[in-house]
């Protein structure tokens, strides 16, 4: 099946070498128009750049793709946009190399800058209390639902490990939560009073019967009565943040970040929620506190009499 027509080409320098390419890539890896558009337009720009230096597509290598970078640098471009770019001539030369029209691969030399690691989104503590606030306590698949919301806001569990919480993982004496993370990593994790006092009301008044009064240690069943999967909580909270009135990208991801992002805000160790998080890296943790940053600096601003 042809690739969708394009714009036509044939004046920019190497069109036919990058409309050979595009056609691959499309096939191969069923890219959208906008993607497609945004990569012909790279290799365009450093084919007319190459063309107003007498070289072209096929015949540069590692210097001129250097210089161009350095050129990409000088006009202000963002990391972005020359890491698009980069990942767009490799699997350009891959694909002549491929094809025997060029022996050497003027990227290999070539690394891909650093992106720097978005800011993971975080709810307000408001907007925490309105999304725990919304499920319908009346049935139990609401009961159900808002002790998981607790639970994974009150613990910072990853949704796997929320899903997957057996009831033999609650100590409800000593009031902590046994998880097993990535790499079957176990650590113990507070639940706080609220949280708790949620679990027992939901083991008292809805996880019978959701389990329909068989036997089973899945501590949060499906309306089924069998482990639920993560899809299903993804849709569980999207669809209490519409009850809620919460007009954000939410996930239960997100819960996580704000109970990460809460403590930080509280005064909490980075290193106390680097171990509550499961993090076995103290750097990976540490993006949260651009987030806490940016909250002070906003509260600073609003209430310092010179801020």
């Amino acid at each position: 099946m042809p690739r969708p027509p394009v714009p036509p080409t044939s004046d920019a320098p190497g069109s036919r070498e990058i409309e050979s390419y595009l056609d691959a890539t499309w096939m191969e890896k069923g890219l959208s128009d906008n993607t497609l558009g945004a990569y012909r337009r790279d290799l365009q720009a450093y084919a007319f750049w190459l063309a107003e230096r007498g070289l072209d597509l096929m015949s540069a290598g590692g210097l001129e793709l250097l210089d161009y970078l350095g050129a990409r640098h000088a006009r202000g471009l963002s990391s972005r946009s020359t890491a698009r770019f980069l990942s767009c001539a490799r699997g350009f030369y891959r694909h002549q190399i491929a094809a025997g029209r060029v022996s050497v691969d003027p990227l290999a030399q070539v690394d891909n800058p650093k992106l720097p690691k978005p800011l993971p989104k975080s709810l307000s503590e408001n907007d925490v209390e309105r999304l725990l606030a919304a499920p319908d306590l009346s049935t139990p698949i609401g009961l159900r639902d808002r002790t998981m919301l607790e639970v994974i806001y009150a613990c910072g569990l990853r949704v796997s490990e929320l899903v997957g919480l057996e009831a033999g993982q609650v100590n409800q004496r000593q009031g902590v939560v046994r998880v097993m993370g990535k790499g079957s990593k176990e650590r113990l994790v507070p639940l706080g009073e609220e949280a708790l006092a949620w679990l027992v009301r939901y083991g008292r008044e809805a996880r019978p019967e959701l389990l329909h009064n068989r036997p089973s240690e899945v501590l949060f069943p499906s309306q089924r009565g069998q482990v639920m999967t993560r899809q299903t909580f993804w849709h569980r909270i999207k669809h209490w943040a519409t009850v809620a009135g919460i007009d954000k990208p939410l996930s239960p991801h997100t819960l996580r970040h704000a109970f990460a992002t809460h403590l930080l805000n509280h005064g909490a160790d980075l290193r106390v929620v680097q171990l509550l998080l499961g993090h076995s890296d103290l750097s990976t943790t540490q993006i949260y506190t651009h987030v806490a940053r940016s909250r002070m600096q906003s509260e600073h601003a609003r209430h310092h009499p010179r801020g």
